[in-house]
């Protein structure tokens, strides 16, 4: 079995996404799983940066990661949290991971255990 999860497309335009993404866990996790892949988004942007991360958790916490050969730790959703982090004042959070970046952003789950929860949404704008 694995965990459930979805992702929903809110916006797809030319500059800005937003996404939102929900995870109930079977105890299984999630390691290292691409939940933003630029190539599927409109308009071909090569990377995306954060602007706004909204998210609640319950039991579990996620790494939202930039892909690449070293995977890049962009935020940090603490486990038991609701959070709004508006990031719009200084545009956005870039992506800065080295060598190998996809431009996809990645989650995993840390402490998982059957029964735990986690909605985010994520607003981004579009880097070409």
């Amino acid at each position: 079995m694995a965990d459930a999860v979805t992702t929903q497309i809110i916006v797809d335009g030319p500059h800005n996404c937003i996404m939102k993404f929900t995870n109930i866990s079977d105890g299984t996790g999630e390691a290292a799983v691409t939940k933003v892949d630029v190539s599927t988004l409109s308009g071909s942007p090569t990377r995306v940066g954060i602007r706004r991360i909204r998210g609640s958790t319950l039991g579990m916490g996620v790494q939202i990661l930039w892909d690449a050969t070293a995977d890049v730790l962009a935020w940090y959703v603490p486990a038991d949290h609701d959070s709004d982090q508006d990031f719009v004042h200084f545009s956005n959070i870039p992506n800065n991971a080295g060598a190998g970046v996809t431009g996809d952003i990645q989650f995993t789950t840390v402490g998982h255990t059957a029964g735990d929860v986690y909605t985010i949404i994520l607003e981004m704008i579009k880097q070409y």
